[in-house]
């Protein structure tokens, strides 16, 4: 007896350190936050995902760290978005040795940018920033689901599952969205943001988002380009103006002032949010911005 309790005991002692590393989650890399929160969504508890640029970060800005190819190297999956927003992911995965990096916008049939190369960043003519419209975060879904099952195939039946939840949830926000303005009067569908990143947005839902002339990331604005700025709202009768990057109260005051125009708050193009836990998740951001373009455009049709 004492003899087969030693032989349990030492074959327990062999399969624990199996069972514990098989426990542990799968180590991912992404570019960014967003990204990172899809991955998430697909991975669940079998993946720990690591984005290079967290949020509230500017991944156009990013400029990576010796600690940020180690990161890659011990990641068993690297994703990047693709279409020109974050080459930079691509070189440090070549420089980390990592042999293949997951796009997870493959496929997609990317929208022109009509104006690439804004705030000096060149996208090759292509609007990269495709996750403003839920529908293609669908295919996005696809794409992480079928790289975490290829690295885990263990866990493909759990990541299926999830895509499908998640891409449940996509469908019904994208009705959420489209629900929401469909009610605005055509009038009320306009509105200038400081990013150029809404274009998709603005295609799927009817709404038109002018990005202001001069403005940009500029931390201080010439005179010339706020002039710019202020003729452009006045001719074309914007109801809201939504400027990420402009912080003085008394810069947003002279804007409210001299058109008219409401400010409508912050909406969130290329980062989640860690100082606003509404904007903290993919689905949590994109509801974050409709309810601010609600709110502004029209209050009382809020969702």
């Amino acid at each position: 007896m004492k003899h087969l309790l030693r032989k349990i005991a030492l074959l327990a002692a062999l399969l624990l350190p199996a069972i514990v590393c098989a426990a542990e989650p799968m180590p991912v890399a992404t570019s960014f936050s967003i990204l990172a929160d899809l991955v998430r969504q697909i991975g669940g508890e079998r993946v720990s995902v690591t984005a290079l640029v967290g949020p509230d970060e500017d991944a156009h800005a990013f400029q990576p760290r010796p600690s940020d190819a180690r990161r890659l190297k011990d990641a068993r999956v690297v994703f990047a978005n693709g279409l020109g927003f974050d080459t930079w992911m691509e070189r440090l995965a070549r420089a980390a040795g990592v042999t293949e990096v997951v796009i997870a916008s493959a496929g997609l049939a990317a929208q022109d940018d009509a104006h690439h190369g804004h705030d000096g960043h060149d996208h090759g003519g292509r609007d990269p920033h495709a996750w403003q419209d839920p529908r293609n975060v669908t295919l996005y879904a696809d794409n992480i689901q079928a790289a975490l099952s290829a690295a885990d195939p263990a866990g493909s039946d759990a990541y299926r599952r999830n895509a499908d939840a998640f891409k449940a949830a996509l469908q019904e926000l994208d009705a959420k969205i489209r629900r929401a303005v469909a009610s605005l009067p055509p009038e009320r569908r306009r509105v200038v943001t400081s990013h150029d990143a809404f274009g998709y947005f603005a295609s799927a839902y009817g709404l038109e988002f002018i990005a202001p002339v001069g403005l940009g990331n500029e931390a201080d604005p010439s005179a010339a380009s706020m002039a710019a700025l202020i003729r452009q709202i006045r001719e074309a009768r914007v109801p809201a103006v939504f400027l990420e990057n402009v912080a003085d109260p008394r810069l947003l005051e002279r804007i409210r002032r001299e058109t008219g125009a409401k400010i409508g708050g912050v909406l969130y193009s290329d980062a989640l949010s860690r100082r606003n836990p509404a904007a903290a998740s993919y689905v949590g951001m994109m509801e974050s911005n409709l309810a601010t373009l609600m709110d502004a455009l029209a209050p009382n049709l809020r969702p």
